[in-house]
């Protein structure tokens, strides 16, 4: 059952396959017949990319989801794992009527992003992998693990000064306490298990033999301050994925979709531009082929 607020916007949640509830934030666009889903970081949820949506929101669909264990999306025992969320991703965009869309996510999300495209290359018209990696390295599984547990025997508010030094730069914070103000309330609001079940996933995620299976066209963007995930990642994602753009944001840090957002706008309007494009010279090519 969908929702709709006093601009139009949609609310629902799809049951998939296991009957985990997840939620979606839905802009409908009439004039276009593109879609956009955006999959949020790490602990935080749709609202993440509410500086980006209602812009793409002017040209395309878009379909913002709480990745499952967040948000408002249902949080059952896990384990979970990466290629889990791109399937619950996939059933909310089938559920939705989509059967192909530009695929974009930061961080935990850039990671789905990229599974999904891996996965399911078929629904994936483009690709906008942000502040994220396709492996965070062999120590991975243990890293993440202990940040799990940490924030079940410590609590949440103790990782809070962590988390938003790697979050945003020091400018940002100074300049925006309101927007890390919100941030931090949602990263607080967490279900522990459910984020150490999100922290464990991402720890056994590898994908790194896989990056080059992608053909859609990707565009691949990093803070250069981004010590979560460094630009040597995005660099590897750039020279694996062929045709792939690059995109370095300077002084920028692990939440660009926050902290620089007209960059990642105009990053998915160049993608959704490009899409254009491609239908134009179909259309145009059809129109002129003898009968």
């Amino acid at each position: 059952m969908a929702a709709a607020d006093s601009t139009g916007v949609t609310t629902g949640k799809v049951a998939v396959g296991d009957g985990t509830l997840i939620h979606y934030q839905h802009y409908r666009q009439a004039s276009s017949s593109q879609c956009v889903v955006l999959v949020h970081s790490l602990a935080l949820d749709h609202r993440f990319w509410r500086l980006v949506a209602p812009a793409i929101a002017a040209r395309a669909h878009v379909v913002c989801v709480d990745v499952r264990g967040h948000g408002q999306s249902g949080k059952p025992p896990g384990p979970y794992s990466i290629e889990l969320f791109a399937q619950d991703v996939k059933e909310v965009l089938q559920a939705l009527g989509y059967r192909k869309a530009v695929v974009a996510g930061a961080s935990l999300g850039g990671c789905v992003a990229l599974q999904f495209a891996i996965d399911h290359p078929e629904m994936t018209a483009a690709l906008g992998l942000v502040d994220t990696t396709s492996w965070y390295g062999p120590t991975a599984p243990d890293d993440w693990s202990k940040r799990a547990q940490k924030a079940k025997t410590d609590g949440l508010d103790s990782m809070v000064q962590f988390q938003a030094t790697r979050w945003f730069s020091e400018q940002f914070r100074t300049d925006q306490p309101e927007l890390l103000r919100q941030c931090v309330d949602t990263f607080l609001a967490n279900d522990v298990e459910a984020y150490g079940e999100a922290c464990r996933a991402l720890g056994r995620f590898n994908a790194s033999t896989r990056v080059a299976q992608v053909s859609a066209p990707t565009a691949v963007v990093v803070g250069a301050n981004d010590y979560a995930a460094p630009v040597a990642m995005s660099r590897y994602l750039h020279e694996s994925i062929q045709g792939s753009t690059l995109t370095i944001i300077p002084e920028a840090c692990h939440l660009t979709p926050i902290e620089t957002p007209d960059v990642i706008v105009n990053t998915l309007e160049r993608l959704l531009e490009g899409l254009d494009a491609q239908q134009g010279q179909a259309a145009a090519q059809t129109q002129g082929d003898p009968e």
